[in-house]
């Protein structure tokens, strides 16, 4: 019909190439056609590849060798990157990679490449996420209003994502280096301990891989049992879930309930009352340690909001590969399909 306009073809924006990318690996992943999910998930060693662009056609080589006829180069490209991201230049914090946007789509010669955040992509996953993908306290988080997303991992971030009548939309942030605040006597005086090194105590500070030797050393010191040099994060880990050291043991449960108490907090302050989801590679190795742990105790007590904060859900992300989800979605806001 004349002057009729022609809508996208959601078909012609696909395949489309997702990567989630932090200081130690890059996982990449692929989308064939509108519905599908993230297939041919590859995990590779960022230290092994000199930019993003030369691990992208790494993983694309091998994809196009496995598909063989099938295989047809992306139009569309998402990746969610562990660091900030403001104009061209993506420079990581914890690793060697530094890359210019717009080469890097030149680069992989797609339409359009959408670079974000990784808790942007965590935040837009959160929607999407499923009953197998996460383990709630209690009842699992039925999405709507604002969703929150807390991630102890190498660091410590922190996104959100607002539902509007344009779709769900993600709220960037440094969440992450707001200041800890203690629950009670014990913790007050790991956070004295701790200011003796640092004029700002961060919760990435403690709520972090990096931050684990730092509260570990906080919390021997308070029982009378200082450590001559700082344990590793793993050592931390090994020792305190096997409940074989008082200090590492006690560490634990320090950093459960300073993560529940600043939880409360994140989800005040974003009036997130559809949901707080715990994401990183911290807390799903303390399994069962966290879900028997003071955090839900000490996200609820917050003295007059107590009733505000008993009806938040709160939920750790099993799935490893959400953000793969978010850097889809991405995609999907841009393009309009």
């Amino acid at each position: 019909m004349s002057g009729a306009v022609s809508l996208p073809d959601a078909a012609s924006s696909y395949p489309r190439l997702v990567a989630d990318i932090g200081g130690t690996n890059a996982r990449f992943g692929w989308l064939a056609a509108p519905g599908a999910s993230a297939a041919h998930v590859k995990k590779l060693a960022v230290p092994a590849y000199p930019a993003p662009a030369d691990a992208a056609r790494a993983y694309l080589a091998g994809l196009a060798a496995e598909l063989g006829a099938g295989y047809q180069p992306p139009r569309q490209a998402a990746i969610a990157v562990a660091t900030a991201v403001s104009g061209d230049r993506v420079s990581f914090t914890n690793s060697h990679w530094t890359f210019s946007r717009q080469a890097l789509q030149d680069d992989l010669g797609v339409q359009g490449l959408q670079v974000l955040n990784d808790f942007e992509a965590l935040a837009l996953s959160l929607p999407r996420l499923g009953a197998g993908q996460l383990r709630p306290h209690g009842a699992l988080p039925q999405p709507h209003g604002t969703l929150a997303v807390i991630g102890p991992g190498t660091g410590l971030g922190v996104g959100g994502v607002v539902q509007t009548p344009q779709g769900w939309q993600a709220l960037a942030g440094e969440g992450g280096h707001s200041t800890l605040a203690p629950g009670d006597d014990f913790e007050s005086e790991i956070l004295r301990v701790v200011r003796k090194d640092f004029d700002h105590v961060s919760a990435e500070r403690l709520l972090s891989g990096i931050g684990l030797p730092v509260l570990h050393r906080a919390v021997a010191e308070v029982l009378g049992q200082p450590v001559a040099e700082p344990w590793a994060a793993e050592q931390i880990m090994d020792r305190g879930l096997a409940r074989s050291d008082e200090a590492a043991s006690r560490s634990l449960d320090a950093f459960c309930s300073f993560l529940g108490g600043f939880a409360g907090s994140v989800a005040l302050v974003l009036g997130a009352r559809g949901g707080i989801y715990i994401g990183g590679g911290i807390v799903p190795r303390m399994e069962e340690r966290f879900f028997a742990s003071a955090f839900r105790a000490r996200f609820e007590a917050k003295g007059r909001f107590r009733g505000y904060l008993e009806a938040i859900p709160t939920a750790l992300i099993t799935d490893t590969l959400v953000a793969l989800i978010g850097a889809a979605a991405a995609i999907e806001q841009q393009t309009g399909c």
